[in-house]
């Protein structure tokens, strides 16, 4: 994880807490800046601990480890800032999964982009029993996503995402679509089909 750091004096000097008579000796003084240089960068992080367990503080090798701690939906490939912004949600969206909110959010956070969700069901009230079932007869799942440059590899990581934040009994479909303006054309994914 963290290396030694050149230079980098000890926050709690150890020569500087000896007794009297260590003191004045020169030799136990130097043993101890020896230890001082091996424990300072120990000491470093337990000073700062709390800022190695804060996505936005802590070093990008300890975020991606954290982000595998928290269960963060990475693949390992996302920028910094996605990388980070994806541990830090990691708790709520663990709480949110398998809404549409969650799904949603989980989109986002891969992509930077809010998909368009559309599922079969709906709710409905009604003073009579037996009223109308409101929605389809099997629940399905359709997320959309409108990209400026789609590429298959975009269209594989939302089906990825999709199957991993759904509802676990919900069939879905995913399609990569191009912004208006742009001349790639879309793509559709059918996931999780009903038997």
């Amino acid at each position: 994880m963290r290396g030694s750091v050149d230079g980098l004096a000890s926050s709690l000097p150890i020569g500087e807490q000896l007794p009297a008579v260590f003191a004045e000796d020169e030799l136990a003084q130097r043993f101890v800046e020896g230890l001082d240089e091996v424990l300072a960068p120990i000491l470093a992080v337990l000073d700062c601990l709390d800022a190695y367990f804060t996505p936005s503080l802590a070093p990008v090798d300890h975020t991606r480890w954290l982000g595998g701690w928290v269960g963060a939906e990475t693949d390992g490939g996302e920028p910094e800032d996605r990388l980070r912004r994806a541990v830090a949600a990691a708790a709520r969206l663990h709480r949110i999964r398998g809404t549409r909110e969650g799904l949603a959010e989980a989109v986002r956070l891969g992509f930077g982009v809010v998909p368009d969700i559309s599922e079969s069901g709906g709710a409905a009230w009604s003073s009579e029993p037996l009223g109308p079932v409101p929605g389809a007869a099997r629940p399905h799942l359709t997320v959309t996503l409108r990209l400026p440059r789609p590429t298959p590899a975009d269209r594989h990581r939302l089906d990825v995402l999709v199957a991993a934040a759904r509802p676990a009994h919900m069939p879905y479909t995913t399609e990569v679509i191009a912004t208006e303006g742009t001349a790639t054309e879309g793509t559709a994914t059918e996931g999780n089909q009903p038997s």
